[in-house]
């Protein structure tokens, strides 16, 4: 027994470079093993750094095509919007080309008519085809006689003293008339007000 304690003592002497020997070993498995965790998590990083790097690239390449199609959409828009304003009064002038064809027929007939009855007349057709031309292109002639004076629609040249009560402050004559472009003046009224 006593060898036997011997040996337990002898072993146990021994432990404490045993335990040296095992540390270190472990020590070593712990940097081997940490090393390896680096270099997985520097893997799994490149990997992470690739793929938002590959999203970035994408997200790039989607917001230039999305500016330069925005680009050619407004040059279009402004192009098409420039040839509106440049041929927008074309289809006024065809008609008023026609009216002026009507007054260069009346003009050449009354030259050489002598019935002023039938010349009236047609100035009369005439005048109502160009009132009718300015009602289809929204052009309406505003009304003035005998209406309350407002600044806003009306125009005042001038007052006169007004015959009666009633006139006070009212369009008594109308020296020019006005005009509205759907509902916007054109053109305002130029008249005379009772005072």
């Amino acid at each position: 027994m006593i060898q036997n304690d011997n040996q337990h003592t002898g072993s146990r002497e021994k432990d404490p470079e045993l335990k040296k020997e095992t540390m270190h070993d472990d020590e070593v498995n712990a940097r081997e093993e940490n090393e390896d965790n680096l270099t997985d998590a520097a893997g799994e990083n490149k990997e992470a750094l690739e793929d938002l790097q590959q999203r970035f690239d994408d997200l790039n390449n989607s917001y230039l095509r999305l500016h330069a199609e925005f680009d050619n959409f407004r040059k279009r828009t402004l192009k098409e919007k420039a040839d509106l304003i440049k041929s927008g009064g074309e289809r006024v002038l065809l008609d008023i080309i026609t009216l002026v064809d009507d007054f260069e027929r009346a003009l050449a007939i009354l030259h050489d008519a002598e019935d002023k009855d039938a010349m009236l007349e047609g100035m009369d057709l005439i005048y109502g085809k160009f009132i009718n031309f300015l009602k289809q292109h929204g052009v309406r002639e505003i009304e003035a006689l005998g209406q309350p004076f407002d600044a806003d629609r009306f125009e005042a040249v001038t007052t006169v003293p007004a015959q009666e009560e009633s006139q006070k402050g009212m369009v008594v004559d109308c020296i020019m008339k006005g005009y509205a472009l759907n509902e916007k003046i054109i053109r305002f009224p130029k008249v005379i007000v009772g005072e």
